[in-house]
């Protein structure tokens, strides 16, 4: 078991005790406690500078809304500050314009090796935390901390949770934020052996190797906690696990030079290094999947579909490897296995757009061409790149079909409004939303209360850059029935491309209510993502000033 396994495991452990309030809990700075509580004359404190900085940005936000973004940050840096006492700097409570500069803290005896904390309050199922790639890129690691209480001028104490840390190493982040949930995160007592393993002497590894909580000091004792002294198991058992021994250093250098040797195109060299790596270590999934990989790009799809499938074996959720398994038996022509794989990938990841594309082009070959109108139409949704991919493949015979087919129904019936619209839609589906627009142009002169046609002529003029028209078609549609989730949703899309995350908070918002009213769990818990992702930018803006 891997240092990150176990602080999954302890972390899995913590977030059932959360619910029953069984937490540890110590008031000693520098000493590991997972509950911290902040009130009296130190919060009085906190106050009053949250307040002056509420006053000096008073005229870029409003006053009390300031005041809470500060007292947020503020307080779980205090927390952080706590646990990790003179391992890492001061908190900074200079009222200079500009901010920390996206660092929080930097280890006393390292200023190279920064440390961001992000506070959120809400619920443990629906809370999460966010990180920009500029922040990835100047520190090591990203604190979280859980404010139980709602963060405003009245509250006289505040219960604090360090729900967690992720390594920076960890977050595959070029552009943009990425956010992350309580379950994602590494147990927040290794934070302390993981900051102080950076700032030892690394020689010869690619990673850095954590002794976590060999220097930790502050575990309750029986005298003190009976009833939590039993988690101090869970600790010894840690100072076992995150002694590295040989083989898990070998294992990691083959793995590297095995990587390395891919990236170049060297595949014999990665597939030998990979070979060594699952002589030391034959339960790794992601070795065989990389192996698989390369067996895949000298044309060995047997050897590879064999690898695949021994990281399924070793890891039933892995999307990824069914994924590549399709790609390969579709090599081999075996297509329905393909088509079950990528089925499986979907189920995993439906996000997946290229899972869509490729399944669509299996179901082509088997002549499913119905179903591979349907994947295709989805995979556009996801990715719409694909609609151009689209238009000078074979699939695209299908849809014009599909075209067709409409248009006969309009000849027969030109007041068609229904058939206007559905040819549309076929156009929309190969990247001709300029035809789209025309058709659903047309359906809305026929029926001048055709909700549909209005919210599909919004998507077509947002794919098409027209952020104005598309607002005004889906205000049109949302006129019409009031009900209409789904252009209540795009038209938050829409405003968050023009900015105004307000307003787009506002349309999920109803979107959210009108989905839970219908009973559409999966739009309802994807919408309220979506508002929890907005309204943690909007914190973040407001602290950055």
């Amino acid at each position: 078991m891997d240092w990150i396994t176990l602080l999954r495991s302890l972390q899995s452990d913590f977030i059932k005790r959360l619910s029953s309030g069984c937490l540890l809990h110590c008031e000693i700075e520098g000493q590991y406690s997972e509950l911290t509580i902040i009130s009296g004359e130190r919060l009085k404190a906190l106050r009053g500078f949250c307040w002056q900085m509420a006053e000096k940005y008073k005229r870029v936000s409003p006053v009390r809304d300031v005041f809470v973004s500060y007292l947020k940050g503020k307080l779980g840096e205090e927390v952080v500050k706590e646990r990790l006492a003179n391992l890492i700097t001061e908190v900074d409570y200079e009222k200079r314009f500009g901010g920390d500069g996206k660092i929080d803290f930097t280890l006393t005896n390292n200023p190279n090796i920064g440390v961001e904390v992000k506070s959120r309050h809400g619920s443990i199922d629906r809370v999460r935390w966010s990180i920009s790639s500029e922040e990835v890129e100047k520190n090591a690691v990203v604190v979280c901390i859980l404010i139980q209480e709602e963060v405003n001028e009245a509250q006289s104490q505040y219960h604090l949770l360090l729900a967690g840390f992720l390594p920076t190493q960890m977050i595959k982040l070029k552009t943009g934020k990425i956010s992350f949930g309580i379950e994602q995160l590494l147990y927040g007592g290794g934070l302390w052996g993981y900051l102080e393993s950076l700032q030892s002497p690394i020689s010869n590894h690619h990673q850095p190797r954590p002794q976590i909580y060999q220097h930790q000091p502050g575990l309750p004792s029986p005298t003190n906690n009976d009833q939590l002294f039993k988690h101090s198991l869970l600790y010894t058992e840690i100072k076992k696990v995150l002694h590295y021994n040989r083989d898990e250093e070998l294992n990691l250098d083959y793995s590297n030079l095995g990587d390395e040797c891919f990236a170049k195109g060297e595949y014999a060299a990665s597939i030998n290094n990979y070979n060594q790596a699952l002589q030391i270590n034959s339960t790794d999934a992601e070795l065989y999947y990389k192996r698989g990989l390369t067996y895949y790009q000298i044309g060995d799809y047997e050897a590879a579909i064999a690898d695949y499938s021994q990281a399924i074996n070793l890891n039933l959720h892995d999307a990824k490897s069914y994924h590549k398994r399709g790609l390969s038996l579709v090599q081999i022509g075996d297509y329905e296995a393909a088509i079950d794989d990528y089925t499986q990938a979907i189920k995993l990841n439906p996000l997946a757009a290229i899972a869509y594309k490729n399944r669509a082009e299996a179901r082509s070959h088997l002549g499913d061409n119905q179903g591979a109108i349907e994947d295709h139409t989805q995979a556009i949704k996801i990715n719409p790149q694909y609609a151009d991919i689209y238009k000078n493949r074979g699939i695209s015979r299908y849809l014009l079909g599909y075209q067709q087919g409409f248009t006969q129904a309009i000849k027969i019936n030109p007041h068609d409004a229904s058939a206007y619209k559905n040819r549309g839609n076929a156009r929309a589906d190969i990247g001709d939303y300029i035809g789209a627009i025309a058709d659903y142009t047309q359906a809305i002169e026929i029926s001048p209360d055709y909700a549909d046609a209005y919210y599909n002529r919004g998507n077509a003029r947002y794919d098409l850059g027209d952020e104005i028209g598309a607002i005004a078609d889906y205000t049109q549609a949302i006129e019409i029935n009031p009900h209409y989730a789904n252009a209540y949703y795009n038209r938050g899309n829409v405003l968050i491309a023009m900015k105004d995350k307000q307003k787009a908070i506002a349309d999920f918002q109803k979107a959210a209510d009108i989905y839970r009213q219908a009973g559409d769990l999966a739009a309802l818990k994807d919408t309220r993502e979506r508002i929890l992702e907005l309204e943690i930018e909007e914190s973040i803006d407001i602290l950055n000033f």
